[in-house]
């Protein structure tokens, strides 16, 4: 026995179309979208109004500053606060030829085709299959003797294939939204890939030029130790200084030549590795020697509470737990009952002059109706590994929370002593500097053997080295500190379902050769 509103839609649907049947029954049934309703999980606790490593003795020690949290973000092209024109033009042809980012790209591209093959499903199934066949009969198939020549005919058929799975219980829905956020986690994935070799680049540039640095430190030397070893010999020529000094000058000189000629190996690497990263042959690519060593700018960090929105890296994770979700969603799909609308129609006719007549018109139509009765407990058993997935990608958005706040905190820190550190390195430069004027006044007027003289040489270049050494940390964690902070990114640049369910632009799905 049918009840009232059953009989008024049984009613309607004998008067409509097909397809206006299947759309009433769409817009009846499309509040029934199963599974659990996707909220952005809450992040790990935060108290702190400011960095602990931006403090107010921070801010009051000597050597690198943090700048004031109430400074501009760094936005877009954040290695420009370094002023360097060389690393800016690197930088600006990175996006276009670095062939990592071009990976994450297409992968981006393969992303945005699944939101269309999804979405896809959406429509019905229309297919053609013209055909032509002509057949004989055999004329020995009846039991009569006389003889029987057989039947030739011809078959001339024109069919229509329409197949329709309406979306009753919102598992398309779901499978739409599954791949809107998988491609929202490939688009957070080129952004953080972007930033990673923005910032390898800049850091492998500031090594690079503080190998320059270095290489200008030990030339240095070598001329100074080159002036000395004449020295030593014409006071031993002129029966001054034994012949001690002379050895002992001439051990500093070839021990300060060899430094500087090892010097020329990481130069080339990092010269090789920034061809790499630009897309170029190593072969075809060099960079002009300039000893330069930058003193980092204050840096804007903004408050911890800006961070998640800041790092790409976050942003996936977030993005990874609301495509869970919409698995989670499919999962319970899975267990409501499928409808499949089908109609098939066309022209049939023994000879092509009258395919197309009225008269040879063929049709059929005629829903159909699946629903899983027993499975032994399998759909049951994927929607616990859905959720359970679910639940470890909450902890995974947690712990890559939890790693960026470390992250900053550890470049703050990096940054600030090691800045400390140059000054002291810096002192530590100037009195053995002092120490060896001394020791070479007393050597020349015959109070202090040379040997003490090369002790002096050994220490100042040694204190020398190590103040390079500190200068290259020093940039290299401003740039560690910059990534850490999400560069120039913010979650409003992450691009949106719909953006990313658009067809991309023609040149965005040329083949590669």
């Amino acid at each position: 026995m049918t009840s009232p509103l059953q009989e008024k839609l049984r009613l309607k649907l004998n008067h409509l179309p097909l397809a206006g049947s299947a759309l009433l029954l769409c817009s009846l049934l499309t509040a029934c979208t199963p599974g659990p309703k996707y909220r952005a999980p809450a992040p790990p606790p935060l108290a702190a109004k400011s960095y602990k490593e931006s403090t107010v003795n921070f801010q009051d020690a000597e050597g690198w500053k943090v700048a004031s949290p109430q400074d501009a973000m760094l936005h877009g092209k954040w290695w420009e606060i370094f002023n360097d024109p060389e690393l800016n033009g690197y930088e600006d042809q990175l996006d276009i030829n670095n062939q990592n980012i071009k990976q994450f790209f297409e992968n981006l591209m393969v992303a945005r085709a699944q939101i269309r093959e999804a979405r896809a499903q959406y429509w019905p199934t229309v297919t053609t299959g013209p055909s032509w066949n002509r057949s004989k009969t055999s004329g020995n198939l009846g039991r009569s003797s006389t003889a029987n020549a057989g039947s030739t005919a011809s078959t001339w058929s024109f069919p229509l294939d329409v197949s329709w799975t309406p979306d009753f219980f919102g598992k398309i829905r779901n499978e739409v939204r599954e791949a809107q956020s998988a491609a929202q986690v490939s688009a957070a994935d080129l952004e953080n890939e972007r930033l990673i070799e923005q910032a390898t680049l800049a850091e492998t540039f500031f090594e690079l030029r503080g190998q320059d640095a270095l290489q200008k430190t030990l030339d240095d030397t070598v001329e100074a130790d080159k002036k000395d070893l004449e020295l030593t010999k014409s006071l031993y020529d002129t029966g001054i200084d034994d012949y001690l000094a002379v050895a002992a000058a001439q051990s500093t000189l070839k021990s300060a030549e060899s430094a500087a000629l090892n010097v020329g190996v990481l130069r080339a690497q990092y010269e090789h590795a920034i061809a790499t990263l630009l897309g170029k042959s190593a072969s075809d690519f060099s960079i002009p020697v300039k000893p330069l060593l930058m003193t980092p700018p204050p840096i804007p960090t903004g408050i911890p509470s800006q961070l998640l929105e800041r790092r790409p890296d976050v942003a996936a994770a977030e993005r990874t737990l609301a495509e869970a979700n919409a698995t989670i969603g499919i999962g319970y799909g899975a267990f409501f009952p499928s409808v499949t609308l089908t109609a098939s129609g066309g022209f049939e006719a023994s000879t092509l002059e009258h395919a197309f007549d009225w008269p040879s018109r063929f049709w059929s139509i005629g829903p159909s109706v699946s629903q899983l009765i027993f499975d032994g407990g399998l759909y049951r058993a994927e929607l616990q590994q859905y959720t359970a997935t679910y639940n470890a990608d909450v902890a995974i958005y947690r712990q890559t929370a939890l790693t960026a706040f470390q992250q900053v905190e550890d470049e703050l820190a990096a940054t600030r002593i090691l800045s400390q550190q140059v000054l002291r390195q810096r002192e530590a430069v100037d009195a053995a500097q002092t120490t060896l004027d001394l020791e070479m006044g007393r050597f020349q007027s015959g109070i202090d053997p040379y040997i003490d003289v090369t002790t002096a040489q050994v220490t100042l270049l040694s204190d020398q080295q190590t103040l390079v050494s500190i200068q290259i940390q020093e940039a290299v964690a401003s740039i560690e500190l910059i990534q850490a902070l999400g560069g120039g990114w913010d979650r409003s640049q992450l691009a949106t379902p719909a953006q990313l369910t658009a067809k991309p632009p023609k040149a965005d799905t040329v083949l590669q050769h």
